[in-house]
């Protein structure tokens, strides 16, 4: 049996310039030694995921695409919690040298930040 794909659809992922930009100049933000979360409220029933991983991260586009996975990743295991929010993920240069691991664990802990500073009352 072929494995579903479980990628983000269109619908939710930022694409644009003017939509990544909006984000960040946002009020709600959370940091670590590897990652920044902006977040916005959006208008959909949905979280929408944007991600910014530069060469500074790494010039190895092996490296970048890894970190995107985990970001992604990340998202989609959150999603039915991040409903109505548009984010934007921003990797920094020290997650291109930190183990998978790491990566995953500090996300973690990131998006539970997120959820407790975003909860529905």
């Amino acid at each position: 049996m072929p494995h579903a794909r479980r990628g983000l659809p269109r619908s939710h992922r930022l694409r644009r310039p003017a939509e990544f930009k909006t984000v960040l100049k946002g009020s709600l933000r959370w940091r670590d030694d590897f990652f920044g979360i902006y977040a916005l409220p959006n208008p959909h029933p949905f979280g929408r995921l944007g991600v910014v991983v530069s060469r500074k991260t790494s010039p190895r586009a092996v490296v970048r695409n890894r970190v995107k996975r985990q970001i992604r990743e990340a998202f989609r295991g959150r999603q039915e919690k991040l409903e109505g929010l548009d984010f934007v993920v921003v990797a920094s240069p020290k997650a291109g040298r930190a183990q998978t691991a790491s990566l995953r664990a500090s996300l973690q802990q990131l998006w539970e930040k997120v959820e407790q500073r975003c909860k529905k009352s």
